[in-house]
């Protein structure tokens, strides 16, 4: 198996998906080993740094990448396989930001009252006992939680030549920030343009559903991630992600139920060529074993997410086994 280590300098992080040049060009089955720096592109390092005066907000959410991978044309699938997701530093940062977050005030959900105070938490790492410490700032409240990394951000160049903002999910994937995208899982994604131009970032440590206030513990992160084509089988209308568990598909739209719908819809797609169900018995076996949590309800695009544990279904092999595959070549490493 190839492999190709990459971190990229500060001038070199992607901002779009789509409109970059390639960071470098992969064949189909490369293993990249690759470092990401935080949304906040590690501008916000203590309690004292407020978002308003140390941000740059044309420069938040950098990417690693695009990558070129050879022989990628519109209407395959890209498959890339997260193998390890490692902190690359020993805390993470949280923040409230003006006109941001799903309980404030916003510039589209314009109310008369203030937005909520800037305020800033510092997660401390604990690599042996795989936590993150949180410590309230009103109390002497201190939880130490489970460190679950994960990539907020995975995605592939748009259709039709667009441009589009790193902190935007859509059909092509973007900051759907789903604590699905974590370690063993598989990402499938439509190619839109030559070569797929797909990147990743926006590492975090740890993230609830929904990531309410818009920032997880956001942390700089080394991402080990196996990449594969897919050709002659239909792209995926939406996302998918297949974990050894898990069927999962995320929608990102506006309203929230038009999210949700959009996940719900690409589902019954991945179960009509698994199964070769019509869209009613899909629809039917869908209502009654799907779990449907949020991703998050404070990007660009809100991103909901349908899944459905592969227990309660025959075996199958998506895509003839890539995750499985994928699986096994990861072990290897």
């Amino acid at each position: 198996m190839q492999i190709v280590e990459y971190r990229p300098e500060r001038h070199e992080f992607a901002w779009t998906f789509g409109g970059a040049a390639p960071a470098r060009r992969v064949v189909p089955g490369t293993c990249l080993r690759l470092w990401t720096e935080d949304a906040f592109s590690g501008r916000i390092t203590s309690t004292a740094d407020r978002p308003t005066d140390v941000l740059d907000m044309t420069e938040v959410n950098p990417q690693t990448g695009p990558f070129f991978v050879e022989g990628a044309e519109p209407g395959d699938t890209l498959a890339i396989h997260l193998v390890e997701l490692t902190p690359a530093r020993d805390w993470g940062a949280s923040t409230t930001i003006p006109f941001f977050g799903a309980l404030s005030v916003t510039d589209r959900t314009a109310l008369l009252h203030e937005p909520l105070p800037e305020r800033t938490w510092i997660y401390q790492l604990d690599r042996a006992a795989g936590t993150v410490l949180f410590e309230a700032t009103s109390t002497d409240l201190r939880l130490e939680l489970p460190c679950n990394p994960m990539l907020g951000t995975v995605g592939v160049a748009p259709p039709g030549r667009e441009v589009r903002s790193s902190l935007v999910p859509d059909v092509f994937g973007g900051n759907m920030d789903t604590p699905e995208m974590r370690a063993g899982a598989t990402c499938y994604l439509q190619v839109n343009q030559p070569g797929a131009l797909f990147s990743v970032g926006d590492g975090h440590y740890r993230q609830g559903e929904g990531e309410s206030c818009g920032t997880a513990v956001e942390g700089a992160m080394d991402v080990v991630l196996i990449v594969e084509l897919i050709k002659n089988a239909p792209p995926p209308a939406w996302p998918r992600i297949e974990t050894d568990t898990h069927y999962v598909v995320v929608g990102s739209s506006r309203p929230l139920e038009d999210a949700w719908r959009a996940s719900q819809i690409g589902m019954i797609a991945w179960l009509g060529e698994l199964y070769g169900l019509d869209r009613l018995d899909a629809y039917q076996l869908l209502t009654q074993v799907a779990e449907s949590p949020l991703a998050n309800v404070v990007d660009t695009n809100y991103s909901a997410v349908t899944k459905i544990a592969k227990a309660l279904l025959p075996d199958a092999a998506a895509y003839d086994g890539v995750h499985r595959h994928l699986r096994e070549q990861a072990r290897t490493l």
